[in-house]
């Protein structure tokens, strides 16, 4: 996908630039005028200003409705001109007229639910698995919100004239189980479907052209890529990012300027990451399946840089022995990690719920960096032990190197 001609132009030109030339070079556009090669990183905390009348009237404006003039800035908690270069890259990647960025992933859906029920629209539906987090965030109704968790078919009955949310994620945590996002932004009617798109990235699919008003991102993944980086965002459109921008601002939940250059940084090879990492998870996931010690391979559709394995024998050795994998949570860095969702991601969520959902005691979640593949599967096979306790070979679930 990311060969393919991309909606956003350059400033003052008719040209469409491809997905990987916009990774490169959005938020970057006026560094040539300001005669820099690399994005500046402003640390500043607040701005000299000599107009105060004026500067009331912008904090009015932004008061009213989340208006950000072209003005100098004012406060970070309003916002910070190296966040805002990411959130311009981020935009353009999606294909939304804006992103707003926060300081985690669970800042920004807690955000976005924060938006809802302050219009008094409290009631989501969701559909499972989503990470752990997010189901229990929503599930714990700290915000003041209840959820309805159904199957992607039931989504349209479930909606109430309180639903101010309709939640998916797919490729979900852990299972990559996916979901046909255009049937289900067409169930949800008007209320607002939010895709996390964490899993695939822009790369793979803009969830914006299926019709998904929200796209959230754990900024901390694939868009950083290092594992040195926590960050969110939600890529959207402008009318939604104002009121996202004024809970930011309330709240506090912003992201560091640093966090704001490692991510424009990290968009730039985003393409090239996520296309090298999917060709050996896809190699990964088609030797796993012919393994008489897997039960059960989960590689989506779409292809990507995750994979899913039920294990014969005890998933918990083989998070022992790993030895060039990591045993560690997250995803989406250059070197590998490998995890087990029941114990770790997953653990918050109720046993049965995890269970339903797909979410088994024996599988284990891994994240394929860039590390050559043989190097990868050597360990894979150690850790997996000596065949035994399991018969048969493994079932497949939808695999194939994505193109």
């Amino acid at each position: 996908m990311d060969n393919d001609l991309y909606a956003g132009t350059r400033p003052g030109t008719a040209h469409r630039r491809a997905l990987a030339t916009e990774a490169v070079h959005a938020g970057r556009d006026d560094l040539a005028g300001l005669g820099l090669h690399a994005p500046p990183i402003d640390l500043s905390t607040t701005y000299p200003s000599y107009d105060s009348r004026g500067e009331a009237a912008r904090i009015d404006a932004f008061a009213a409705d989340g208006v950000v003039d072209e003005g100098p800035p004012v406060y970070a908690r309003l916002g910070n001109p190296t966040v805002g270069r990411f959130e311009t890259a981020l935009a353009r990647l999606e294909g939304s007229e804006s992103a707003v960025a926060f300081a985690s992933g669970m800042a920004a859906l807690t955000a976005v639910l924060l938006v809802r029920s302050g219009a008094g629209l409290r009631h989501v539906v969701a559909v499972r698995p989503l990470y752990g987090c997010s189901d229990h965030l929503l599930t714990a109704g700290a915000l003041g919100t209840e959820v309805t968790w159904v199957d992607p078919a039931g989504i349209a009955d479930a909606i109430r004239p309180d639903t101010g949310l309709v939640m998916v994620e797919s490729p979900a945590n852990p299972t990559l189980a996916e979901l046909d996002l255009r049937a289900v932004a067409h169930s949800c009617g008007t209320v607002p479907l939010l895709a996390d798109n964490t899993f695939a990235t822009p790369v793979l699919q803009r969830p914006v052209e299926y019709g998904a008003r929200l796209v959230l991102h754990s900024a901390t993944k694939f868009l950083g890529g290092h594992g040195d980086v926590m960050g969110g965002v939600v890529a959207c459109d402008e009318a939604f990012a104002r009121q996202l921008r004024q809970v930011r601002f309330a709240t506090g939940g912003v992201l560091h300027p640093l966090a704001g250059y490692l991510l424009l940084r990290g968009l730039a090879t985003l393409p090239v990451r996520v296309r090298a990492a999917s060709a050996t998870a896809a190699e990964l996931a088609a030797r796993l399946s012919r393994d008489p010690r897997v039960a059960r391979v989960h590689y989506p559709r779409i292809g990507g840089a995750m994979v899913a394995f039920e294990t014969v024998g005890d998933p918990h050795e083989v998070i022992r022995t790993v030895r060039l994998v990591t045993p560690a949570v997250s995803l989406g860095s250059v070197d590998s990690l490998i995890q087990h969702p029941a114990s770790i991601s997953h653990r918050i969520v109720d046993a049965s719920d995890r269970r339903s959902a797909g979410v088994s005691d024996r599988l284990l979640r891994l994240s394929v960096g860039l590390e050559d593949v043989e190097d990868l599967w050597a360990d894979l096979d150690q850790a997996l032990g000596e065949p035994g306790g399991g018969t048969g070979r493994a079932t497949a679930a939808r695999l194939r190197v994505p193109e």
